[in-house]
């Protein structure tokens, strides 16, 4: 046995003795090394290819020579002439150990690879996916052997892969022996684990080797948006991402408001149920359309959502959720099949996982943000907001982590709002106001330039200016604090008052006037008091909500802030402060997070480990219901003012100075347009 070569494996270190002839593969296997195979060392998948090393290795004690591995064979060989192989690789299913040898496993061999998320503030992934191909050669029926296909089939999986205990999904077995038939008894699997030690379903099966790819849906249903991403569960490669406006809108913008639907309309929780999965049924057509992958394909799908948005996409009646003590139906973790669902634009068979939920008003997409952004890993004490119709807020570090949710209302993404729209080409995205003229200027979605940059006209001529939408309406309001147009308590001045002929009476208050476009038959896109009033009712609730935790954790200061949500990566921090949407820390301190319920949705569709780590993650944090902390109106109401009535903001002030106006009709104007500093 001392005599038989040495082989190590990098970067994994795992070594061995094994005796010469031994293919790489067989090595891999017994040494617990991550190196991958779809057809089982037949040569034909190309997933096990290895990169051998030659030369003196001090570091391992081990000097490879030139015939350390076998010479290519003529299944390599037809294999390189065909697809072809990078220079120096050899297909680990071929190559036998011949000497002592040093191998590396490149990442694209590696079941487990790491994909590596854009966004440095967060984990990347690792692959561990739920559902893998394995190719087998199934014997065929014989008169003296009466076992059905199934059963021989499972034999095969036991013997090939040492797969002992495999169950087939009921809706593949009308097919099973059409295609068992059709490849000759040559198939490929997929198999479906809900978990580590599960027992695997068979939950797909294609006639031959199939390499046509596997995919999933992670998506993040959203109260006023529906996002998705198609994923490859090979790679964890995002293949196409879409987005739709969540139909149940036109049953309550936001959550309440559904709820009371459901209970002032009998059969009203059908009805919003069958409008969901419609919706998604479609979404997952478009999205497969766009990647030009064939629907039958997606094979699974992760789910994140809030609590009233999960209890409708299951056919649950949210009632209960609209009344205290706020008890969901269930708050584990869900393993569901299309089927269940009855999402007819998926396989019957596709496998559904809805993470788990937090508590009655912190659902699965706070679960998927904890997931992503890992706050209870953090030495700092990190406050992570989710803007949405229904913000998800995260308060924690290394000690301990605190969760609430807090109902900002559709004003954040654009709803509710005057010239509000989704975010979409034409759509004002930025804004800046100068201070002393009290001019705008504005970049709309779509074009790159400023709205006072030569070529702007013309370059915005495709899309139009067609309205505001969330981060611009945050930057607006924000920007007339800062120039003097609006003042602490939310009024926007007179035209005599502020000094500006953009400053329009409407009735008995008052409107911005950003663009007018009616004299090209384009609309006219004004702030009006009543926009003010929504966004403050909906940033006085985030913030609220904010201090409740921080108050919990007997802290008035956090250390860092984390935007996420749809148009977090959209949100500037100074803007946001300005607006008093978050605390006041250093704006380096703030940064964004993209969707990162989505991410957490993507995370979890590639990997079955973090399914398990959210399913713990949850069971530890510490959820503060807002309803019911009567502190929640105190703070709700200091909120109200821009940025805040009593808390201060010292690192907000080192960037901008905010004019001492007031603009009540029992007050003065008490001046003080002082410049900002930027």
């Amino acid at each position: 046995m001392s005599q038989d070569p040495l082989v190590i494996f990098t970067p994994s270190g795992k070594r061995g003795r094994f005796a010469v002839g031994t293919p790489v593969l067989t090595a891999a296997r017994k040494l617990g090394v991550d190196l991958d195979s779809v057809c089982g060392g037949r040569g034909i998948c190309s997933k096990c290819q290895v990169q051998p090393s030659y030369g003196d290795f001090s570091k391992h004690g081990v000097t490879v020579a030139d015939d350390a591995l076998s010479q290519v064979n003529a299944v390599e060989d037809r294999y390189d002439r065909v697809r072809g192989l990078k220079p120096g690789r050899r297909l680990g299913c071929q190559a036998t150990v011949q000497r002592d040898v040093v191998i590396d496993v490149p990442a694209e061999s590696q079941v487990h690879r790491q994909v590596v998320r854009k966004a440095a503030s967060a984990k990347p992934i690792i692959m561990d996916p739920a559902t893998r191909l394995y190719y087998i050669e199934v014997a065929e029926p014989d008169m003296h052997d009466p076992t059905g296909d199934l059963q021989r089939i499972k034999h095969a999986l036991a013997t090939q892969w040492e797969i002992p205990d495999v169950t087939l999904s009921p809706a593949l077995l009308p097919v099973l022996q059409k295609v068992l038939r059709k490849g000759g008894f040559k198939i490929t699997v997929a198999l479906h684990k809900t978990n580590a030690t599960a027992a695997p379903q068979i939950i797909a099966l294609w006639p031959g080797l199939h390499e046509s790819g596997l995919y999933g849906l992670a998506i993040d249903l959203g109260s006023t948006t529906v996002a998705a991403h198609l994923v490859d569960l090979d790679t964890g490669e995002v293949k196409a991402s879409a987005g739709i406006m969540n139909p149940q809108i036109r049953f309550g913008e936001d959550l309440m408001s559904r709820v009371s639907y459901a209970m002032m309309n009998p059969g009203g929780e059908v009805e919003m149920t069958r409008a969901v999965r419609e919706a998604i049924d479609q979404l997952a057509q478009d999205i497969a359309a766009d990647a030009e992958v064939d629907t039958s394909l997606i094979l699974e799908t992760v789910f994140v959502c809030n609590p009233v948005m999960h209890h409708l996409l299951l056919g649950i009646d949210p009632v209960e959720l609209g009344q205290a003590p706020f008890a969901l139906a269930t708050s584990d973790a869900l393993s569901l099949t299309a089927r269940d669902l009855a999402l007819t634009a998926l396989p019957a068979a596709s496998q559904i996982y809805i993470l788990p939920c937090i508590a009655g008003h912190v659902g699965a997409d706070a679960a998927a943000v904890a997931l992503s952004e890992q706050p209870g890993q953090q030495e700092e004490l990190t406050l992570v907001v989710d803007v949405g119709t229904n913000a998800e807020i995260l308060l924690g570090d290394t000690t301990r982590v605190l969760a609430c949710s807090s109902p900002t209302g559709p004003a954040f993404e654009g709803a509710q709002i005057s010239s509000g729209q989704r975010a979409a080409p034409g759509a004002i995205e930025a804004i800046r106001i100068d201070p002393a003229t009290r001019e705008p200027r504005f970049r709309v979605i779509g074009c790159d330039l400023w709205s006072d940059q030569e070529g702007f006209a013309e370059a915005t001529t495709a899309t139009g200016i067609t309205g505001i939408c969330g981060s611009g309406i945050i930057e607006a309001v924000a920007e007339m604090r800062i120039a003097g147009l609006l003042d602490p308590s939310g009024l926007i001045g007179s035209a005599e008052k502020t000094g500006s002929d953009r400053c329009l009476a409407t009735g008995r208050t008052h409107e911005y006037l950003i663009f007018d476009g009616t004299a090209e038959g384009g609309p006219k896109i004004t702030v009006t008091q009543g926009d003010i009033r929504a966004i403050q009712l909906a940033k006085s609730a985030l913030y609220a909500g904010a201090r409740l935790l921080m108050d919990t954790r007997g802290t008035d200061t956090v250390d860092k802030v984390v935007l996420a949500g749809a148009f977090g990566a959209h949100i500037s921090p100074l803007h946001a402060m300005v607006l008093g949407m978050i605390p006041d820390v250093p704006l380096e301190k703030v940064t964004s997070a993209g969707n990162a319920a989505g991410h957490g949705a993507r995370i979890a569709l590639c990997s079955l480990a973090a399914r398990r780590e959210v399913e713990t993650m949850v069971k530890q944090i510490t959820k503060v219901e807002t309803a019911i902390e009567p502190k929640f109106q105190e703070h709700f109401v200091n909120a109200n003012a821009i940025p805040h009535a009593t808390d201060p903001f010292p690192n907000l002030l080192t960037h901008v100075t905010l004019p001492d106006v007031s603009f009540n009709s029992n007050g003065e104007d008490s001046g003080g347009r002082r410049r900002r500093r930027r």
